[in-house]
Order: C-alpha cells, then structure tokens, then sequence
C-alpha cells in the first residue's frame, strides 16, 4: 500500500510537471505564480516590521500583540498577491485583445487592480501607497532628466532634497502632526518628545518610560 501511495505521488507529481513545461499554459500559470510570489513576499516584509512597531509602539498583552502581527502580516499578504493576479491577468487579457502588448496595458492594468485592492483607505494601505509615493517621485525625477524635460544638475541634488524633506517632515510633526500617518507620529514621538522626559538613570538610559509610580 505504501509502495503504491508512492507510485501515485510520483505520477501526480509527473503529471503536475509536464502542464508547467506546456507554453499552451504558460501565460495563466504566470498569473497564479504572480499570486504565489505576490502572497510570499507581502509576509516577508510586512512580518518583520509589524513585530518591531508592535513591540516598539503598541499597548496591550502578548496575545494581544501576537494577534496584530498576525493581522497585519496576513492583510499585506492578501493584498499584494491579489493584486499581482490582477495585474498580471488583466495584462494578459489585454494582449490577447489587442495582439500585442503596449504601455498603457501596464498603466490600466494597475490602476485598475489599486483601485480594487488597495482603495480602501487603512493603515496597511496607506502604508504602501506613501512607500510607492516616494520612490515614483524620485523615478519621474530621474526620467525627466533622462528625457531632457530638466537638464541635468550640475551637483548632486540628493543633500538639498534631504534637508527640504527633514525639514517640512519636523515642521509637520511639530506643528501639524495630525496630519502624519500614525506609525510615523509613534515613531517621532518616541524620538523627539519623549526624549524630553525623565525622572531618573533608570528612565534616562535604561528604559525610554517608568512603569511604576514613582
């Protein structure tokens, strides 16, 4: 019976094999590839960084905390492998369509899957649409440059950017901190305002707050 099982495995595993060499297939089998990476790699980088805010920033008891992550993780994973399947499957219907593929497909692609995935306005969200804000804004930069649209500095404007974004960022914080994402306003009140309180060595090396009631 268990030579059998094995047997049956062994098939089973052939079978699986042979469809995944089939180039018939290969277009939706990229798109169910996409979800998997898409799945895996939300949990790698959102795991790790729900863990250290959590523990960092967050109330609460262990199950507590445990149960956040746990959320977290699970919400970027579903997130990003959803919306990798709609991309890549609207890519893919949009070539048949039309015969062969063009730029704008990745443009309405991915409209269309933000709009449906990620347009619920939450914490994760907002999250990855600022990580994306970001790194767009120095992509366009570059391509202007590129294009011609801006000539090309004559020094490396990296040092002012830095100020100008340190700057309006403190600014804000001081000033207008309802308007941060809230990990951020943990994250600076931690730096910059709770380092302005203490009562002893104990709270000014060792811990950032007392716990007792000293």
């Amino acid at each position: 019976m268990a030579g059998g099982g094995g047997d049956a495995a062994r098939a089973l595993l052939r079978a699986a094999n042979a469809i995944l060499r089939q180039r018939r297939y290969r277009t939706a089998l990229a798109v169910l590839k996409g979800f998997r990476n898409g799945a895996v790699y939300g949990a790698k980088i959102r795991a790790p960084h729900a863990l250290v805010m959590t523990f960092l920033f967050k109330s609460g008891s262990l199950r507590e905390k445990l149960k956040s992550i746990a959320q977290a993780t699970y919400t970027h994973s579903r997130n990003l492998a959803c919306f990798v399947f709609t991309y890549k499957g609207l890519m893919a219907l949009q070539s048949w369509l039309q015969g062969k593929k063009i730029p704008f497909h990745s443009f309405f692609a991915a409209c269309i899957g933000g709009w449906l995935v990620f347009g619920e306005n939450n914490p994760i969200n907002s999250q990855i649409i600022m990580y994306l804000l970001s790194r767009i804004l120095f992509g366009l930069s570059r391509l202007a440059v590129e294009k011609g649209y801006i000539p090309q500095p004559k020094q490396d404007p990296f040092p002012l950017v830095a100020a100008l974004i340190w700057g309006t960022v403190l600014w804000l914080f001081e000033y207008h901190r309802q308007t941060l994402q809230p990990s951020l306003q943990s994250s600076m009140t931690y730096l910059y305002d709770d380092s302005n309180v203490w009562h002893d060595i104990s709270d000014f090396l060792i811990y950032n707050k007392r716990t007792d009631n000293k």
